[in-house]
């Protein structure tokens, strides 16, 4: 009769030795796959982007030189503060609305949530440059602007084609525009919020609104901030709309200069390379705040980590507490 005598504990020591030794005596040593292919489509690509950047770094007709001309002219400035300046307001106006339409959009009233729901995918719908010629010609259907309440009469009135400047239409056609998609945002952020922090914040009394500003929110910012940052700069982008409108934005100001100079190339560089500046240093305070927030959430929890841990821990035990009344209630 065999027996089998299990293998010592040795952590796996003499399997190893076993295993180096099996084949007439010889050792064998692991070692890495070389991936020649890596290497090949490696050196091709260099390669390409060498001779890409030699051809346009030698070809006269790109006129580098009026490039470093104009690349800090002031007209070219003021279009690039310009263009910040409306990315910030649409920004701050998308965040503002879409934080609005979210909530709306959780609410439990059928009219709001369908409301929310409705705006937007209507906007959604209609590209941004369609918006924005719609807002900015608004005065052909209503010449006139003007709040009128109930009780306090008429508070403002102006006529719509003072009113309704390149500005104004810029930030009202991309600022609704953004609203829609950082409502989704939001959304997305609440729904990573879990059901439980909803039951135990309600269970300590808190209203829906409460629940939603005290509880919700800072736990979804999470979630939130990362697609924000990536809207920062299609926003940015998306602003070299305006030109159509006549705002004298970073890509109309080159264009303005070249609609007299006819050097349509190197203006359109410049601009170029201001929006790859100005995108590379958005992308670098983003990735930035993801850090630290990624860092806070593994090193360091502070007060929203540990709300939320004692939220979830009451929640369970609320359910605990039910589950063992349900069973001593049918025990009876």
């Amino acid at each position: 009769m065999n027996t089998k005598v299990p293998p010592k504990a040795d952590g796996g020591q003499g399997l190893r030795e076993a295993t180096e030794h099996s084949v007439s005596g010889a050792s064998f040593q692991m070692v890495a796959r070389k991936r020649y292919g890596r290497w090949v489509s490696a050196v091709i690509l260099i390669g390409l982007l060498f001779l890409a950047l030699r051809s346009i770094t030698t070809n006269p007709r790109m006129q580098w030189g009026v490039v470093g001309e104009y690349f800090f002219s002031s007209s070219v400035l003021d279009g690039l503060l310009h263009t910040l300046l409306l990315t910030l307001c649409v920004m701050m106006l998308g965040i503002a609305l879409g934080t609005v339409i979210a909530v709306m959009r959780y609410s439990g009233n059928p009219v709001l949530s369908t409301a929310a729901a409705t705006y937007v995918w209507a906007i959604r719908s209609i590209p941004p440059l369609v918006q924005l010629l719609i807002w900015y010609n608004i005065a052909a259907v209503y010449p006139k602007v003007s709040l009128d309440l109930p009780i306090f009469g008429e508070i403002f009135s102006s006529n719509a084609n003072e009113f309704i400047t390149p500005f104004t239409a810029a930030l009202l056609a991309l600022g609704l525009n953004e609203s829609a998609y950082m409502g989704e945002i939001i959304r997305s952020g609440i729904s990573s919020v879990g059901a439980g922090q909803v039951e135990a914040a309600q269970s300590l009394g808190f209203s829906g609104g409460k629940t939603m500003r005290r509880v919700i929110l800072p736990q979804a910012v999470r979630v939130i901030i990362p697609p924000t940052g990536n809207e920062v700069i299609t926003v940015l982008k998306v602003t070299s709309l305006v030109s159509i409108i006549s705002m004298t934005d970073l890509l109309y100001s080159v264009q303005l200069i070249y609609s007299k100079t006819f050097q349509t190339i190197p203006l359109l560089v410049v601009a170029c390379i201001w929006y790859l500046i100005v995108t590379s240093v958005l992308a670098l305070i983003q990735r930035t705040i993801e850090r630290k927030l990624s860092l806070n959430n593994s090193t360091r929890p502070g007060f929203i980590h540990q709300l939320s841990g004692g939220l979830s821990r009451l929640a369970s035990f609320g359910r605990a507490e039910d589950s063992k009344s349900k069973q001593i209630g049918g025990q009876r």
